[in-house]
């Protein structure tokens, strides 16, 4: 029987998503894999000021939106690429009506390579709906505990440096700010667009 429909091109778009923005390795250079953390405690969620492209963003500056809040970095060889293009896939099923009731947000955990242009090139080049964010090291801290997000440096003997292990749940909240879901690293793209309609219906 001919199996067709929404779903499965969204799982095949999802693995073709994966499979190119695995190219995404600034070094162009094989990095060695790194870990995904567990979570450091439950997140209860919360506002915060972090700093974009655009200047600084307030998490109240999307009242109205969805948002879906994502932690990593751009240097990351595996598990942010995964992520944001399982996310992408998702995003792209959405009509520009519910895009418009839409805000990622990628908050960088390693300042010291990630400006804000950089971050501007790496969201975009998954969605134009991710805006990537970062801080000090102080504002990203307090921002990750608020979340329960796990990170730590690793030094590793290769061009990229440093690697940073780092938990990789994504987070969304609803219109009013208030944290509603978490979804493991891995979850297919099938179920995050079920989410976020089921999330933006009842925003609507």
């Amino acid at each position: 029987m001919k199996k067709s429909g929404p779903l499965a091109l969204i799982a095949l778009l999802g693995i073709s998503l994966v499979c190119a923005l695995l190219f995404w390795n600034p070094a162009a250079v094989k990095t060695p894999a790194h870990q995904a953390l567990g979570l450091a405690e439950a997140p209860i969620g919360g506002g915060f000021v972090l700093e974009s492209y655009r200047g600084p963003v307030a998490l109240e500056d999307f009242r109205g939106k969805v948002v879906a809040l994502y932690f990593g970095y751009t240097w990351c060889p595996d598990i942010c690429p995964t992520s944001l293009g399982f996310l992408s896939a998702a995003l792209s099923e959405l009509t520009p009506e519910e895009l418009d009731r839409f805000q990622g947000l990628f908050v960088s955990v390693d300042p010291a390579r990630d400006s804000v242009e950089r971050l501007k090139e790496y969201g975009e080049y998954f969605h134009a709906g991710i805006l990537g964010i970062t801080g000090t090291p102080e504002q990203l801290a307090k921002v990750a505990h608020q979340y329960g997000a796990a990170y730590r440096i690793v030094q590793q003997d290769s061009a990229a440096g440093y690697l940073v292990d780092h938990s990789a749940d994504l987070y969304f909240l609803d219109q009013q700010g208030r944290l509603v879901h978490t979804l493991p690293h891995g979850t297919p793209p099938d179920e995050v667009l079920a989410l976020l309609r089921t999330m933006l219906q009842q925003s609507g």
